[in-house]
Protein backbone atom coordinates (compact mmCIF):
# COMPACT_ATOMS: atom_id res chain seq x y z
CA UNK A 1 0.00 0.00 0.00
CA UNK A 2 2.01 3.25 -1.34
CA UNK A 3 -0.91 5.66 -2.23
CA UNK A 4 -4.02 5.82 0.42
CA UNK A 5 -6.97 8.01 0.54
CA UNK A 6 -8.28 9.11 3.97
CA UNK A 7 -11.55 11.28 4.34
CA UNK A 8 -11.93 12.82 7.46
CA UNK A 9 -14.87 14.83 9.34
CA UNK A 10 -15.25 16.40 12.47
CA UNK A 11 -18.45 17.66 13.64
CA UNK A 12 -19.66 19.80 16.97
CA UNK A 13 -23.41 19.85 17.75
CA UNK A 14 -23.52 23.30 19.04
CA UNK A 15 -20.17 24.75 18.73
CA UNK A 16 -19.05 23.94 21.63
CA UNK A 17 -20.27 20.86 21.87
CA UNK A 18 -20.63 17.22 21.94
CA UNK A 19 -17.57 16.42 19.09
CA UNK A 20 -17.50 13.22 17.18
CA UNK A 21 -15.06 11.99 13.90
CA UNK A 22 -15.68 9.86 10.85
CA UNK A 23 -12.85 8.39 8.70
CA UNK A 24 -12.89 6.29 5.96
CA UNK A 25 -9.81 4.73 4.01
CA UNK A 26 -9.86 3.65 0.54
CA UNK A 27 -6.88 2.20 -1.55
CA UNK A 28 -5.39 2.60 -4.79
CA UNK A 29 -8.34 1.32 -6.44
CA UNK A 30 -10.61 3.49 -4.48
CA UNK A 31 -12.38 0.81 -2.03
CA UNK A 32 -13.03 1.16 1.14
CA UNK A 33 -10.87 -0.69 3.46
CA UNK A 34 -11.41 0.58 6.96
CA UNK A 35 -13.92 3.19 8.51
CA UNK A 36 -14.23 4.88 11.74
CA UNK A 37 -16.70 6.74 13.71
CA UNK A 38 -15.57 8.25 17.50
CA UNK A 39 -17.03 10.17 19.75
CA UNK A 40 -14.21 13.46 20.45
CA UNK A 41 -15.68 14.68 23.53
CA UNK A 42 -17.44 17.28 24.59
CA UNK A 43 -17.23 21.18 24.62
CA UNK A 44 -15.49 20.89 21.45
CA UNK A 45 -15.64 23.61 18.49
CA UNK A 46 -16.59 22.21 14.96
CA UNK A 47 -12.77 23.39 14.27
CA UNK A 48 -11.39 21.54 17.12
CA UNK A 49 -13.26 18.60 15.88
CA UNK A 50 -12.24 19.16 12.39
CA UNK A 51 -8.75 18.90 13.49
CA UNK A 52 -8.86 16.10 15.88
CA UNK A 53 -10.30 13.86 13.24
CA UNK A 54 -7.64 14.69 10.59
CA UNK A 55 -4.76 14.04 14.09
CA UNK A 56 -6.72 10.40 14.62
CA UNK A 57 -6.58 9.40 11.03
CA UNK A 58 -3.48 9.74 10.63
CA UNK A 59 -2.76 7.65 14.13
CA UNK A 60 -5.10 5.45 13.01
CA UNK A 61 -3.57 4.30 10.39
CA UNK A 62 -0.07 3.59 11.90
CA UNK A 63 -1.55 1.56 14.22
CA UNK A 64 -3.72 -0.50 11.21
CA UNK A 65 -0.73 -0.67 9.18
CA UNK A 66 2.46 0.30 11.29
CA UNK A 67 5.30 2.88 11.00
CA UNK A 68 7.14 1.15 8.39
CA UNK A 69 4.77 1.21 6.24
CA UNK A 70 3.23 5.02 7.07
CA UNK A 71 7.37 5.83 6.36
CA UNK A 72 6.64 4.54 2.67
CA UNK A 73 3.29 5.51 1.78
CA UNK A 74 1.74 8.67 -0.02
CA UNK A 75 -1.49 9.57 1.70
CA UNK A 76 -4.07 11.80 0.50
CA UNK A 77 -6.09 13.17 2.91
CA UNK A 78 -9.18 15.17 2.19
CA UNK A 79 -11.71 17.33 4.27
CA UNK A 80 -14.29 19.72 3.68
CA UNK A 81 -13.02 22.25 6.35
CA UNK A 82 -11.89 24.98 4.36
CA UNK A 83 -9.65 26.15 7.25
CA UNK A 84 -7.98 22.85 8.08
CA UNK A 85 -6.91 22.37 4.75
CA UNK A 86 -5.96 26.57 4.41
CA UNK A 87 -4.32 26.33 7.34
CA UNK A 88 -1.96 23.54 6.75
CA UNK A 89 -1.19 24.44 3.21
CA UNK A 90 0.30 27.72 4.89
CA UNK A 91 -2.60 30.20 3.10
CA UNK A 92 -4.32 31.07 7.03
CA UNK A 93 -3.25 31.92 10.04
CA UNK A 94 -3.79 30.26 13.41
CA UNK A 95 -4.70 32.64 15.74
CA UNK A 96 -6.99 30.89 18.04
CA UNK A 97 -4.02 29.32 21.06
CA UNK A 98 -5.93 25.32 20.91
CA UNK A 99 -6.19 24.97 16.81
CA UNK A 100 -2.59 25.70 17.22
CA UNK A 101 -1.82 23.06 19.70
CA UNK A 102 -3.93 20.73 17.10
CA UNK A 103 -2.09 22.07 14.18
CA UNK A 104 1.64 21.29 15.98
CA UNK A 105 0.31 18.01 16.57
CA UNK A 106 -1.17 17.18 13.35
CA UNK A 107 2.18 18.47 11.64
CA UNK A 108 4.38 16.26 13.72
CA UNK A 109 2.09 13.35 13.03
CA UNK A 110 2.52 14.21 9.20
CA UNK A 111 6.65 13.64 9.53
CA UNK A 112 5.95 10.21 10.10
CA UNK A 113 4.77 9.62 6.43
CA UNK A 114 6.61 9.41 3.32
CA UNK A 115 4.29 12.28 1.64
CA UNK A 116 1.06 13.98 2.84
CA UNK A 117 -1.32 16.18 0.22
CA UNK A 118 -4.06 17.72 1.99
CA UNK A 119 -7.05 18.34 -0.13
CA UNK A 120 -10.25 20.24 0.32
CA UNK A 121 -13.13 18.39 -0.75
CA UNK A 122 -17.32 19.48 -1.05
CA UNK A 123 -19.39 18.07 1.31
CA UNK A 124 -21.13 16.38 -1.07
CA UNK A 125 -17.88 14.25 -1.64
CA UNK A 126 -17.19 13.57 2.19
CA UNK A 127 -20.76 12.50 2.88
CA UNK A 128 -19.81 8.97 3.85
CA UNK A 129 -17.55 10.56 6.59
CA UNK A 130 -19.80 12.95 7.90
CA UNK A 131 -22.36 10.45 8.23
CA UNK A 132 -19.83 8.42 10.85
CA UNK A 133 -19.01 10.98 12.68
CA UNK A 134 -23.15 12.10 13.11
CA UNK A 135 -23.57 8.06 13.77
CA UNK A 136 -20.90 8.57 16.85
CA UNK A 137 -22.77 11.74 18.15
CA UNK A 138 -26.33 10.39 17.95
CA UNK A 139 -25.19 6.68 19.85
CA UNK A 140 -23.46 8.99 22.11
CA UNK A 141 -26.99 11.42 22.92
CA UNK A 142 -28.79 8.17 22.57
CA UNK A 143 -26.63 6.45 25.66
CA UNK A 144 -26.51 9.72 27.38
CA UNK A 145 -28.74 9.04 30.36
CA UNK A 146 -31.53 11.17 31.46
CA UNK A 147 -30.86 13.94 34.33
Amino acid sequence: MNKITIYTDGGSRGNPGPAAAGIVFYNEKGQAFKKYSEYLGDNLTNNEAEYRAAILALKKFKQLLGKKIAKTSKIQLKSDSQLLVQQLNGKYKITEPQIQKLFLELWNLKLDFKKINLTLVSRNKNKEADALANRALDEKVKNKPLL
